[in-house]
């Protein structure tokens, strides 16, 4: 079973000149097929402007789904963009994240039924993120490790996730002790299923919020693939004035209850209140 229409959901707030990066990379896959819906949480007319730009190259087809800003409301977005897709696969990342050129391609090919995803990525340095042109994505030097350390990136293992080897990725897929949960910088699943859950809990806000639908996908019964070395993508550096210790704890007590009770329906969700 393959996915018939893919969509990849993008979100962003207020960064233009990181969702350019992630946009050309996505001008430039490997398999062209797919839908962008960037999933907006209240940016400014700067950010709509770069996304008609960028509909005018006539590369990318495009949806932007938006809603007016009133705080940190991810999870609300994202609901909405699920909502309102006509696609069965959905793929998703963040506004500051590059994809490989094979990265559409990858979740396409190891899609199954009844499984979600669990790809890589590497954070970046704020030098390297800005040192990154849009003729560097393009011809794809920014996936070299040599030229990401040449740039200031520190030479580790997680470097690793870059390497061409497919036996190599394999084999790192296979023996990492990191587990196959939901990430929301590269992970994707059938549409049908996040509906089955009722998408993303919109009494989670930043900390945690990808791992809990995971997590209630796993109580749905779906079983997890780790991928986090066959495609990555290169997340880009930026501050994170919306993290505060209080909503790390309400989120941790959200997800500790999702897990003593098996929960994998979100009463605050796509949908607000269950039918019979």
């Amino acid at each position: 079973m393959s996915p018939e229409r893919i969509g990849v959901v993008i979100t962003t707030y207020n960064s233009p000149l990181w969702l350019s990066k992630v946009l050309t990379g996505y001008e430039n896959q490997s398999q062209p097929d797919f839908r962008v819906i960037i999933a907006d949480d209240g940016s400014t007319n700067e950010t709509r402007d770069l996304i008609d730009r960028f509909r005018e190259r006539g590369i990318l087809q495009i949806d932007h789904v938006w809603h007016e800003d009133d705080g940190f409301r991810k999870c609300q977005i994202l609901n909405k963009a699920i909502r309102e897709t006509d696609c069965d696969y959905l793929i998703f990342t963040d506004g500051d994240c590059i994809p490989e050129p094979d990265f559409i391609a990858t979740h396409q090919r190891l899609a199954e039924p009844g499984v979600f995803l669990s790809g890589g990525y590497i954070k970046l340095t704020m030098p390297v993120s800005e040192a990154i042109s849009d003729d560097d994505i393009r011809n794809g030097v920014i996936f070299d490790p040599r030229w990401l350390i040449s740039k200031g990136q520190p030479k580790n293992h997680k470097l690793w996730k870059l390497s061409s080897s497919s036996l190599k990725k394999t084999f790192l897929n296979a023996v990492t002790p990191a587990a196959a949960s939901w990430n929301g910088m590269n992970s994707s699943t059938w549409t049908k299923d996040l509906v089955a859950v009722n998408g993303f809990n919109e009494d989670m806000q930043y900390g945690g919020l990808d791992r809990e639908l995971g997590e209630r996908l796993w109580n749905f019964g779906h079983k997890s693939r780790q991928i986090r070395y066959s495609t990555v993508c290169l997340h880009l550096d930026h501050a994170r004035g919306y993290s505060k210790p209080e909503i790390w704890a309400k989120n941790r007590a959200i997800r500790k209850a999702v897990k003593d009770n098996r929960t994998f329906w979100a009463e605050n969700g796509i949908e607000k209140s269950r039918t019979a």
